[in-house]
């Protein structure tokens, strides 16, 4: 499966939460699934639950099927817990970085931002979005793109955000970012149940 490139307000509405990776926008006028029986409350099974903690990962974050199962047997070879693991290697991605910084509307707009040349690390450019950051390294914006519309625009939005980012250094004034320390699940910017991931790639292996 492909990365999702569909309605962002239609699956946050099936999936019944926000979720602000992929858009800024929210479900709030129409907080109930799409389609005429979307009112109707329907009974969840067990794998139901644990696909939908798992799209919910991988619809905010923007990866596709294959990279989020890669990225899961990566966390389940690691000696560290599986599930916080999980979470780590997706928020150390370039993308999000950008965006948790509030450089860019949603990961999206992060990724164009990286994949235009618009990010350095390290004073150095670097445009693949999946670039996977480590503690201590400095993420900013070029100079010259400081005043950039979709920065802006990712300013303003992150103006309103209620979550912390208490693994990064965020200087806004300098559009840049440090990774202070390795991120947990604690996270994740939307509720979560991260052992059912695991128990639903358990199940499928």
């Amino acid at each position: 499966m492909s990365r999702y490139t569909g309605p962002r307000v239609r699956v946050m509405r099936a999936l019944g939460l926000d979720l602000p990776g992929l858009s800024p926008k929210t479900s709030d006028r129409r907080p109930y699934p799409p389609g005429q029986h979307g009112q109707r409350r329907r009974k969840e099974t067990e794998f139901g639950k644990r696909l939908k903690e798992k799209q919910k990962l991988r619809l905010n974050y923007g990866i596709s099927e294959i990279q989020m199962r890669n990225i899961f047997h990566e966390a389940l070879r690691s000696r560290q817990n599986t599930g916080t693991k999980l979470v780590e290697l997706l928020e150390r991605r370039l993308d999000n970085i950008v965006f948790r910084a509030g450089f860019a509307r949603s990961i999206p707009a992060a990724r164009q931002l990286v994949n235009h040349g618009h990010v350095l690390v390290n004073s150095k450019p670097v445009d693949i979005p999946s670039f996977r950051l480590k503690v201590g390294q400095l993420v900013s914006i070029k100079p010259s793109s400081h005043q950039a519309k979709p920065i802006l625009d990712g300013l303003e939005v992150a103006s309103r955000r209620t979550w912390e980012n208490a693994w990064l250094e965020i200087n806004t004034d300098e559009r840049s970012v440090k990774l202070t320390q390795l991120p947990d699940e604690t996270a994740v910017p939307f509720n979560l149940n991260v052992q059912l991931v695991i128990e639903l790639y358990a199940l499928s292996a």
